[in-house]
């Protein structure tokens, strides 16, 4: 009953020594990365990279690394388990494919916001103290001094950011709303 409690510490194997069904010594390298609560975490880890793998990765890491190294590892095998085909590849390709598609939605909106000022600029008169954060915002990208604010009349979606280095930022989000999703026009919530 004289036990220290550094010799409690080491009565509960770590999660990799535990898997391994092997005793979890004092310099175990998994210990710190792998406790005895996340079974599964090492077991992803083993499944995906195997064991040894995973050993001589953390031997060869500084310390100040290894916990880096292991939450990527984790990451990687639970991606791979739950997608054995593209594992994290396929979430990031999602989430690519999701910011273009946003851009393109976001380009077609600044392109229609061009489309109502430049086309309508009684109403803006008319709105004019309800916000003026509905129309685009005019942010200078060049170093010129010479540039216009005027916005043109007929663009491709595409070329709106890039055109005279002016960068044009979205409307607030009462403009957008699940009944103007379909792409008819209109002033939304203006």
């Amino acid at each position: 009953m004289a036990a220290s409690s550094n010799a409690v510490t080491y009565n509960t194997p770590c999660a990799a020594c535990k898997f391994l069904r092997r005793k979890c010594v004092p310099d175990c390298i998994f210990a710190p990365y792998f406790p005895p609560e996340e079974p599964q975490k090492f077991a992803n880890v083993h499944k995906i990279f195997g064991a040894s793998n995973v050993t001589k990765l953390l031997n060869e890491l500084l310390p100040h690394q290894r916990e880096d190294a292991v939450n990527s590892l984790a990451y990687e095998a639970e991606a791979r388990v739950r997608d054995p085909v593209y594992g994290c590849v396929g979430a990031i390709s999602f989430l690519q494919m999701q910011v273009e598609r946003l851009q393109d939605e976001l380009d077609a909106a600044n392109a229609e916001l061009i489309r109502y000022a430049s086309g309508s600029n009684h109403r803006y008169h008319h709105h004019q103290n309800l916000s003026n954060a509905a129309l685009p915002v005019p942010i200078h990208t060049s170093t010129s001094h010479h540039t216009t604010h005027q916005a043109p009349r007929q663009m491709r979606p595409n070329e709106l950011m890039s055109r005279g280095g002016i960068i044009y930022y979205p409307t607030p989000s009462n403009f957008w709303n699940d009944n103007n999703a379909s792409g008819r026009g209109g002033a939304g919530g203006i």
